[in-house]
């Protein structure tokens, strides 16, 4: 079933992970030196801000944040969320690697890895 009605920005529902990880699960021998946080680096990943969660719709496996009404939108959030059995998110909600509640380990990085980078990558 076709559930792009135009306009939409689609947000997946997947697991965050911590860079430190990552580094372990390629190069567990490598050392790992804290530099610090560098200037404009973000700690956590906003996929979606509170002031979106006002035409965000919850899909189950993703989340459509959907275009604001306008004069020119051809259909309305109400209409989405019955044609798709949508659930509008909370007001103020937000989606970031902050307060994600799946997480990649060591352990998954390094199977990610050998699934759809390098199939001879050691476990």
């Amino acid at each position: 079933m076709k559930k792009q009605w135009g306009g939409e920005v689609f947000v997946p529902k997947i697991p965050s992970y911590n860079i430190i990880d990552v580094a372990t699960a390629i190069a567990p021998e490598l050392e790992q030196k804290e530099v610090g946080i560098r200037p404009g680096e973000k700690l956590h990943e906003e996929m979606i801000t509170s002031s979106d969660s006002f035409t965000t719709v919850d899909l189950g496996k993703y989340y459509a944040i959907l275009p604001q009404s306008s004069p020119y939108s051809t259909y309305t959030i109400e209409d989405y969320k019955k044609a798709f059995n949508g659930i509008t998110v909370p007001k103020g909600f937000s989606y970031n690697s902050n307060n994600n509640t799946e997480w990649e380990t060591v352990a998954s990085l390094r199977a990610l890895v050998k699934k759809h980078v390098d199939p001879n990558f050691e476990i």
